[in-house]
């Protein structure tokens, strides 16, 4: 994997998915990321799909880093994380606005700590603010954030996303926010960095704003179509829909060429981007004439030639599949204990001389509670004895630990 963070630990209290796919992310990058997690365990661990008892979904956002078990609901539990905050350059959580305070691991605690601590806080919607305490899932945040408003079929109802961005985007941005961070690090010290689930999705619904602004009028779900370009959607052939994109006025033209149809382009409805933008529908007919008799593929392949922006909606099975995804080494496989090989996405960071490998898999629970300890705090074995004993740390868990969590979230 790359190694731009090799020598940076990442102390990782976050848990289901925004967290997660951050340190994720930064595990990529070369982090050691150190994920902290309860007797019970990460939620996603009981989140399906599963095989023979172990969650692919857990796996597929969790690679790279090493799992420890502490009980951070006994004194004993809550000294060993303040202990090991002194030996981390960074902190993600995930919790409720003043829960890590209640432990007495919040920013203020720990940077008494550890100075040079970047601490990253990411909740549904900040730290500050009338909607602090609220609790936020994806569906949530895509839904006040004004995201499901705008998505959705034409004049149909408001869709949610159909993947989890309301976590993923966010996650992107604490990833980002980190390095960031860091690289300021030793000119000003540590600092807080308090990042909002619903911020971070207001903050890309590219023109919606000012759409609003100029229109007193509130944007609607388009479905597939762009309210500022045209023709940009998807279209009907013989045996599917293919996507075209033109976001000018030479590739519109070029298309029309292309399918034989030139006398499209001096259309009056559409001689510009604007004027074809407020004639959609009348376009999106006429291109589909235009592309009767067609099939996908000599589609693809006529404008493609023509320098057209186009595609095929892919399934699932298609990426599997994808010549230039795997050329770019971004289908890869994982031998995931208690699975065995499974797909999952690479990174999609490359650089010049660094590997993009990353096929280290997801941890089991509390896999390296005993290796962290006694390498990063001294704790011997003894004492190590005595921890597990007290139920304050946990030892690795069997296969039918596994089990037992996928049984306790059906």
């Amino acid at each position: 994997m790359p190694k731009f963070l090799d020598g940076i630990v990442v102390l990782d209290f976050s848990r289901v998915l925004a967290g997660p796919f951050c340190t994720m992310t930064l595990a990529d990058l070369g982090a050691r990321v150190i994920k902290v997690e309860s007797p019970d365990g990460d939620e996603a661990r009981g989140m399906g799909p599963f095989v023979d008892g172990n969650s692919l979904y857990f796996a597929g956002i969790n690679r790279s880093k090493e799992s420890i078990v502490l009980h951070l609901k006994t004194p004993q539990g809550v000294k060993l994380a303040r202990r090991l905050c002194q030996k981390c350059d960074v902190l993600v959580e995930n919790y409720r606005p003043g829960t890590m305070d209640k432990l007495g691991l919040g920013y203020d605690d720990v940077r008494k700590l550890n100075p040079s601590i970047v601490y990253a806080s990411l909740s549904g919607f900040g730290h500050s603010g009338p909607y602090r305490d609220r609790g936020a899932y994806d569906v949530i945040i895509q839904a006040m954030s004004g995201l499901m408003s705008v998505t959705g079929s034409d004049g149909g109802r408001p869709t949610r996303v159909g993947a989890s961005i309301g976590d993923l985007i966010p996650a992107l941005y604490t990833a980002t926010a980190i390095l960031a961070a860091l690289n300021v690090r030793d000119r000003r010290g540590g600092c807080h960095l308090d990042i909002g689930m619903m911020d971070c999705l207001v903050s890309v619904m590219e023109n919606a704003l000012s759409r609003y602004w100029v229109t007193g009028e509130d944007p609607k779900p388009l479905g597939n179509r762009h309210p500022a370009i045209a023709p940009f959607s998807s279209f009907a052939v013989d045996d599917g829909e293919v996507v075209i994109a033109c976001g000018n006025d030479v590739l519109w033209a070029r298309l029309c060429g292309a399918l034989g149809a030139p006398d499209l382009a001096r259309d009056p409805r559409f001689v510009s981007n604007s004027l074809r933008t407020e004639n959609a529908t009348e376009l999106a007919v006429e291109l589909e004439t235009a592309l009767a008799g067609h099939k996908m593929s000599e589609c693809l392949e006529l404008l493609s030639g023509a320098g057209i922006p186009c595609a095929k909606i892919n399934s699932t099975s298609d990426l599997m599949n994808d010549p230039n995804l795997h050329a770019r080494n971004m289908i890869v496989e994982i031998d995931q204990p208690g699975i065995g090989p499974m797909p999952a996405p690479g990174t999609p960071i490359k650089a010049d001389g660094f590997d993009d490998d990353v096929r280290n898999p997801a941890p089991r629970l509390g896999a390296h509670t005993r290796e962290v300890l006694s390498q990063l705090l001294d704790v011997d074995s003894e004492e190590l004895a005595r921890l597990e004993r007290s139920g304050a740390i946990g030892q690795a868990a069997t296969h039918g630990r596994q089990s037992h969590l996928r049984n306790k979230c059906d």
